[in-house]
């Protein structure tokens, strides 16, 4: 059975209408992401994976 994405606008891509913003959704085991103007393509990870990236970025180790 397949599920559909409720995607929300990031609060760091601004209050434009624009297509220049990034989009995330979640289910329950993963975390999809995409650009709001390639709406077809998704990036689909774990939360684990998603917060070690981030982690990696904010501490400069990436």
């Amino acid at each position: 059975m397949s599920t559909r994405l409720k995607w929300q606008k990031s609060s760091f891509s601004g209050g434009g209408e624009g297509n220049d913003c990034l989009e995330l959704a979640s289910s329950p085991t993963h975390i999809h992401l995409r650009e709001s103007d390639t709406p077809t393509t998704a990036l689909t990870t774990n939360p684990a994976a998603l917060a070690h990236l981030l982690k990696g970025i904010r501490t400069g180790a990436l």
